[in-house]
């Protein structure tokens, strides 16, 4: 969603929640995804008109939660194995690598963190920073945890570590992500936004054929291969675009929403 629907200051662009006003008037369901958790999504939309979401849903957790808007109790909700994350974050640590852990009450532990990143994050709902002595997880006592991640500026750097790291985690219990250009994720194995769109469309009782997912980068590769249309955003990146069946010509910082409204949906709802 954040480099998808949102500006570089972490807020909806106008000409998107007017695209949302639009979509209401046609009958279209809008149903923000994220890697982020429920209540950081929520945060982002609480300015809007809160009936342009009514009865919609919340993908958050890279598809491993489903929430109702507006309601903080997950239809659908999957962990991490508590071993591989104890075992990711000593490894961030020992190497003092910028992390953000999730759990599933919402927040957003981050420890090690460059300047430029706890900015960024500075305003996002539920982070809480940790001291750099910190080296265990009791910070979280018997929570259960969603996602680690490591955060680097240097993407090429991102992507070797998530290779070197690979062979020590146990396919069966941990797949990984990429995201924004500089993040490599860590989620229960099984666990993507494409997933997470299929049991939404179960849970709507629709064909996952009529459905369309827009994204940016390669956490949302799964959701545009699996989406009845893929859409990628001006800025998707080139490892992802080849997927896309249409690559739109805005940028996700722009307000690209109005021209996927103007192409695709309503064609197809006003023919």
């Amino acid at each position: 969603m954040d480099e998808t629907f949102l500006d570089d200051d972490h807020l909806i662009p106008a000409a998107n929640v007017e695209a949302l006003r639009r979509m209401r008037e046609l009958g279209v369901l809008f149903v923000p995804s994220s890697g982020r958790p429920y209540q950081s999504i929520m945060s982002n939309f609480a300015d809007i008109d809160q009936s342009l979401l009514e009865g919609s849903y919340v993908i958050s957790y890279n598809g491993g939660f489903i929430n109702r808007y507006g309601d903080p109790n997950p239809v659908l909700s999957t962990t991490m194995d508590r071993d591989s994350v104890e075992f990711l974050y000593r490894y961030g640590v020992e190497h003092r690598l910028a992390m953000h852990i999730y759990t599933p009450s919402g927040k957003i532990f981050t420890q090690f963190l460059p300047p430029e990143e706890a900015t960024y994050v500075r305003n996002i709902t539920g982070v809480i920073q940790l001291d750099d002595s910190t080296s265990s997880l009791d910070f979280v006592g018997d929570e259960e945890l969603v996602k680690i991640l490591y955060m680097n500026s240097d993407f090429e750097a991102v992507k070797r570590l998530g290779a070197d790291l690979r062979p020590q985690l146990d396919p069966a219990l941990v797949d990984i992500t990429y995201s924004s250009q500089r993040y490599v994720e860590f989620v229960p194995a099984g666990v993507n936004k494409g997933t997470g769109l299929v049991h939404l469309a179960q849970l709507l009782g629709i064909d996952v054929a009529d459905t369309i997912g827009v994204g940016d980068s390669a956490n949302d590769q799964a959701m545009i291969e699996m989406a009845g249309l893929g859409v990628g955003v001006a800025n998707v990146t080139d490892d992802v675009r080849p997927l896309c069946d249409l690559v739109l010509e805005t940028s996700g910082r722009d307000g690209a929403f109005p021209e996927l409204v103007r192409r695709v949906i309503e064609p197809q709802h006003t023919a």
